[in-house]
């Protein structure tokens, strides 16, 4: 087993940790305060190849692996968890989908301009009455001639106000359920399109969070992806991928948060020496280094049997996902401890982070979701 990485990783992460230090930590706070989507930086990442990771060469991606794809969230999310999760949807929720399911036209014409970074993609799935149970989405689509007309209402679209193309999922079969769901690729510009409210969200405030509504949005036909009655399948896989990114933003999140520990715990006294030099405040860090590395595990191998052994993926994205998002909340919180009521202020990078981690436990899947997965997998073995 060699844990170590190679030099391509190596480049990857230097490149982007240098990035994010030079171009984007100098102007968080102020995104953050007014909840402004960082696309100029965004668009930085694209041409250095960090909008399209995963996305072949002959695409217009670099077509790498997905440890390099997680070695740059965890980089991003380090310094900026907001901009994390815009890559991580682009990357994994739509481009990915595309790859395995979309037509040559489908990719020449939304599939190139995604892997760039020239447009974002978003995900619409989630609707008010469908979250995690996402086989009971009520959005329709309706065949009318060489057009599906779609009606419903998406919500917590990440990326939705900023997208040039969006995934979205809605049933052709309405009596079928599951298998009754089929996926589209839409753009803001068709007939039919509108973007609601955008949601007042507790943290990743710079990340858009919006509601599409869909009023007999009108959809060519050659702009279905796969079959009729595959959406859940499409959404299913797509969602794979998706909870190893957020796993890497995870343990990106908590890694920033340690440094950020570390650092003010060297700087603080109390007590006439350096809080650093209490045991109380050295396990708290140990803990917290400790979380970090074995969530880093999870995620790296979840990424390696993903390029590997793609069908037996699952279980172990699942893995990941579940303890570096539960980790990564109690990295924060110690650091938070750790900082005071310091910790508790505007003025410091910890109280973002804490706000910012509390949603990574809910989206791309629960907490209780990801243990039903694991659990699944298992008793399946079991018999």
């Amino acid at each position: 087993m060699d844990f170590s990485f190679n030099d391509h990783h190596k480049l990857i992460l230097d490149t982007v940790r240098q990035f994010m230090e030079a171009e984007v930590r100098p102007f968080v706070k102020e995104m953050e305060k007014a909840e402004k989507f960082p696309v100029e930086a965004i668009k930085k990442l694209g041409e250095m190849g960090c909008c399209g990771m995963l996305v072949p060469e002959e695409w217009g991606g670099p077509g790498l692996d997905t440890v390099s794809y997680v070695v740059m969230l965890e980089e991003v999310a380090r310094v900026f968890t907001a901009m994390s999760t815009a890559l991580g949807v682009t990357n994994s929720a739509v481009q990915a989908p595309l790859i395995l399911f979309g037509t040559e036209a489908q990719k020449k014409k939304y599939l190139r301009p995604l892997a760039t970074g020239e447009t974002l993609g978003a995900f619409c799935l989630t609707e008010p009455a469908a979250g995690s149970d996402a086989a009971g989405i009520q959005a329709r689509a309706v065949l009318d001639g060489d057009c599906y007309k779609l009606t419903g209402t998406k919500t917590w679209v990440t990326n939705g106000s900023a997208a040039g193309v969006l995934i979205v999922f809605a049933k052709t079969a309405p009596h079928a359920g599951g298998k009754g769901i089929s996926a589209f690729l839409v753009e803001p510009g068709f007939a039919g399109f509108r973007l609601g409210r955008h949601e007042d969200k507790m943290g990743q405030r710079s990340s858009p969070s919006v509601e599409i509504l869909l009023n007999d949005c009108v959809v060519p036909v050659e702009n279905r992806l796969g079959e009729e009655g595959h959406g859940l399948k499409i959404a299913l896989s797509a969602l794979d991928g998706g909870r190893i990114g957020i796993a890497a933003q995870a343990v990106g999140l908590a890694q920033g948060a340690l440094e950020e520990t570390v650092k003010y715990a060297k700087q603080r006294k109390a007590f006439g020496k350096n809080i650093s030099e209490f045991q109380a405040i050295q396990w708290m860090i140990a803990d917290m280094q400790t979380e970090i590395e074995a969530a880093r595990g999870l995620v790296h191998y979840a990424a390696w049997l993903k390029d590997a052994h793609p069908a037996r993926v699952g279980a172990s994205a699942s893995k990941a996902k579940l303890y570096a998002s539960e980790m990564v909340n109690r990295v924060v919180y110690k650091a938070v401890q750790v900082h005071g009521s310091a910790g508790y202020s505007r003025e410091t990078d910890v109280e973002r982070m804490y706000r910012d981690a509390r949603v990574i436990t809910i989206y791309e899947g629960t907490s209780e979701v990801q243990r039903m997965i694991i659990a699944r997998e298992l008793l399946g073995k079991a018999h």
